[in-house]
C-alpha cells in the first residue's frame, strides 16, 4: 500500500459568517497550512457584511449580547485543546475565555454605569443613554495571538458595534480558529468578521472606507503605518484607538477604555407631564 498524504487543512476567511475563500486566490503556509491572503476587495466585503448586521446587533438587548458572548467563552473553553495543539499556551487559553466572561457581564450593566438622568431646571426628563459608534475596524496584535485577539474583538462588539479585524499576520490560526468557535456560537454572521494576510494591504482600505465609524489601531507597530491609518481615518473623522505600547500587559485587568471609547452619548429630553 502506498503511503497516505495528508490533507493539508485550508484556512479562509471569516466573512458574513461564513468561510470565504480569499477573491484573489491567494493563500500562504503558516505551521504546514495555508491561510488566505485577503486583499482589498476582501476587506471592502467584510465591511458590508459587517454593515448589515449593525442594526439587529445594536438593536438586541444588552442581555441577549451578554448572553452570547458567555456562549462565545463556553465554546471557546470546549475547543481548549485544539488551540494549544496550535502552539498557544494552555493558560493563555484560559485568559482568553476568562476576559470573554469578563466583558459579557458588563453588557447590562454600561447603560446604568455611563447613562442615567441628567439635572434640569425645568418640567423635563434629560436623559442620557449609552450607543454604539457602528462599524469597527481592528488591527488585532500580533502577541498574545489569541488573548490579544478576544481583548480587541470583545469590547467592540459587547458594546454593540460590528467588527472587522486585521488578524495577526504572523500567528492567523488563533484568530480562523476563533472564528470557527464563533460561527458554531450565537453570535449573528457578520458581527465579527476576520481577514488574515498582510495589514499593510487591508488596513489602508479599513481606514479609509467611509462606512467604517471607528478604527483600533492596536496591533499597528509601524509608526510611519499608524500615522497613514490616521491620515486616511481622518477623512469621515472616525474614532481612532491609537496603537498599544509595545510592553503592554495583556494579562492585566482591561478596565473599561475600550468600550466607552466605541459609545456614542444620545441625550433625550422628554416633558414631565402635569
Amino acid at each position: 500500500m502506498s503511503e497516505r498524504v495528508a490533507v493539508r487543512k485550508t484556512y479562509k476567511l471569516f466573512i458574513g459568517g461564513k468561510f470565504p475563500r480569499s477573491e484573489s486566490g491567494r493563500s500562504y503556509l503558516v505551521q504546514s497550512s495555508n491561510v488566505s491572503l485577503a486583499s482589498r476587495k476582501d476587506a471592502r466585503d467584510a465591511v458590508v457584511a459587517a454593515r448589515a448586521a449593525v442594526k439587529g446587533w445594536a438593536g438586541a438587548t444588552a442581555y441577549n449580547r451578554g448572553q452570547i458572548l458567555y456562549r462565545a467563552a463556553e465554546m471557546l473553553e470546549g475547543r481548549r485543546e485544539q488551540f494549544v495543539a496550535l502552539g498557544i499556551g494552555g493558560d493563555e487559553v484560559d485568559a482568553a475565555v476568562d476576559r470573554w466572561v469578563w466583558y459579557a457581564g458588563w453588557a447590562d450593566k454600561l447603560a446604568q454605569v455611563y447613562g442615567g438622568a441628567n439635572p434640569v431646571a425645568g418640567p423635563y426628563f434629560n436623559l442620557s443613554a449609552p450607543e454604539p459608534t457602528g462599524v469597527v475596524a481592528v488591527v488585532a496584535p500580533e502577541r498574545p495571538a489569541l488573548l490579544g485577539l478576544v481583548s480587541v474583538i470583545a469590547p467592540a462588539i459587547v458594546t454593540g458595534n460590528t467588527v472587522v479585524v486585521a488578524a495577526s499576520p504572523s500567528e492567523p490560526l488563533a484568530a480562523v480558529t476563533l472564528a470557527e468557535v464563533l460561527a458554531t456560537s450565537d453570535l449573528p454572521g457578520g458581527v465579527v468578521n476576520i481577514l488574515t494576510g498582510a495589514i499593510t494591504e487591508t488596513a489602508p482600505t479599513l481606514a479609509s472606507h467611509l462606512d467604517v465609524n471607528a478604527i483600533d489601531l492596536t496591533g499597528v507597530s509601524d509608526a510611519s503605518l499608524a500615522t497613514e491609518l490616521e491620515v486616511k481615518a481622518a477623512e469621515n473623522l472616525k474614532r481612532v484607538l491609537r496603537p498599544a505600547p509595545a510592553d503592554h500587559d495583556w494579562t492585566a485587568d482591561p478596565g473599561v477604555t475600550r468600550m466607552t471609547t466605541l459609545l456614542e452619548t444620545k441625550t433625550v429630553w422628554h416633558p414631565k407631564g402635569v
